[in-house]
């Protein structure tokens, strides 16, 4: 079943759980805030992509507003709920200054693989250890889906996409174990090649070999 939602399309890509901060500063979209405020009404962010706004989005709550300036501008901290599919989009909603679309609520399967979540965690314990990120690793919860490790994962925003166009666990999950195999080798090397180029130039204790 469809229904309206307002929409604030920005050049990123949101997940389901996600809190994400926010400074607005367009009238339009100070305006929606205020009919959140207002109305308790939710918005949808669809990633404007490749000069166009995308057909996937997220449902956004509004948690607060953090900050109110002279100039009318808002800091606020939203939480995204859930990913939905745009059927009809309107550069205005009725009597708005946003944007807004008819849409549909996509259902999702939360259901992990066991064995790809497990060679999943030891590649990301792999990638953050290279990069300096252990405390990253650390943090993670041992129920952690994908989505809460998508954004330190080294993918484009297209990528971070195609992650929100699965309707299953298990989906994301092979998609990133199949970009973790291609890109891990990568790091690993060039971390390894960045060592050895902060070598260079120091003085080496080094010990002959006997001939």
């Amino acid at each position: 079943m469809s229904r309206l939602l307002a929409l604030f399309p920005l050049n990123l890509v949101v997940f389901p759980g996600e809190k994400l901060n926010l400074h607005i500063f367009e009238p339009r979209y100070r305006q929606l805030v205020r009919d959140c405020i207002e109305s308790d009404i939710t918005f949808g962010i669809p990633p404007y992509l490749n000069d166009g706004v995308s057909v996937l989005g997220t449902e956004m709550k509004l948690l607060s507003v953090e900050k109110s300036y002279d100039s009318g501008e808002l800091d606020i901290k939203t939480k995204a709920l859930g990913v939905f599919r745009i059927r009809d989009f309107h550069r205005q909603a009725p009597g708005k200054l946003y944007a807004a679309g008819q849409i549909e609520d996509i259902r999702d399967d939360p259901q992990a693989d066991a064995v790809l979540k497990e060679r999943i965690t030891g590649y990301v314990r792999q990638l953050y250890d290279a990069l300096g990120l252990r405390k990253l690793f650390l943090d993670l919860a041992p129920d952690y889906r994908i989505y809460d490790v998508a954004h330190h994962l080294g993918f484009t925003p297209e990528q971070e996409y195609q992650l929100l166009e699965a309707t299953s666990e298990q989906e994301r999950q092979e998609i990133v174990v199949e970009h973790l195999e291609h890109i891990l080798p990568i790091v690993l090397e060039t971390e390894r090649l960045k060592d050895r180029a902060r070598l260079n130039g120091h003085f080496k204790n080094l010990t002959p070999p006997n001939f």
